[in-house]
């Protein structure tokens, strides 16, 4: 049995003012940091990881660093593991988003609101296929009793542990919370000759964080 590790980068800046980053350059508050320093000697006390993967936007990387440091392992940047492209929504606020573009709200269109795709950026459907591609080719190349880290972002964590769970891609983005610095854990059943086996053991785990 393999390990799949998903963790969520620390709290930005834009996250505590509330607004929709995307791929956008934003850095980790102190809070973050802190975060990424919990998660980091959290990861190094309970596991032996082997790999290490990071979304190569910044703040993935920030929280990887301290990873890095604990483990002395260089993390692969792979851009297939970065948040949703929002386009040019990057920046406004979420509530201004909500009111301006009903038709992107999960909870009141439902399931055409995820096949909507916003300037210049990504649909769900598309961010699902895209992270679905990741995770099952990171899946294939595991060996038995290997584990394997990826520091990334809400919508990828959310998306692989609601295709794993079965969920829909509605009841996948409201119903699962996700913090910062958080921590998922995921089995991967290595079968010879046929798809690896994923099962959810743990997700959003956050008891090591820092206040």
């Amino acid at each position: 049995m393999a390990t799949l590790l998903l963790a969520r980068h620390g709290e930005t800046t834009w996250n505590r003012a509330g607004r929709v980053q995307g791929w956008a350059p934003v850095s980790l508050t102190e809070r973050g940091h802190g975060q990424a320093d919990a998660l980091a000697r959290h990861v190094a006390d309970t596991y032996d990881i082997d790999r290490l993967v990071s979304s190569d936007i910044e703040r993935a990387q920030e929280t990887a660093r301290p990873i890095v440091r604990e483990s002395g392992l260089e993390p692969v940047l792979d851009p297939a593991w970065r948040e949703r492209d929002v386009g040019s929504f990057q920046g406004l606020d979420f509530d201004d988003v909500t009111e301006r573009y009903p038709q992107y709200a999960l909870s009141a269109v439902g399931s055409p609101a995820a096949r909507e795709r916003p300037p210049s950026g990504e649909s769900l459907v598309e961010v699902r296929r895209r992270v679905r591609n990741a995770r099952t080719g990171l899946a294939d190349s595991l060996s038995p009793d290997e584990t394997v880290l990826v520091v990334t972002h809400s919508a990828p964590i959310r998306l692989s542990l609601g295709e794993v769970k079965g969920l829909d891609i509605v009841e996948t983005m409201l119903s699962q919370p996700l913090e910062n610095g958080s921590l998922c854990e995921l089995d991967v059943e290595v079968v010879e000759g046929d798809e690896p086996l994923v099962h959810v053991v743990a997700e959003n785990e956050t008891h090591f964080l820092t206040a």
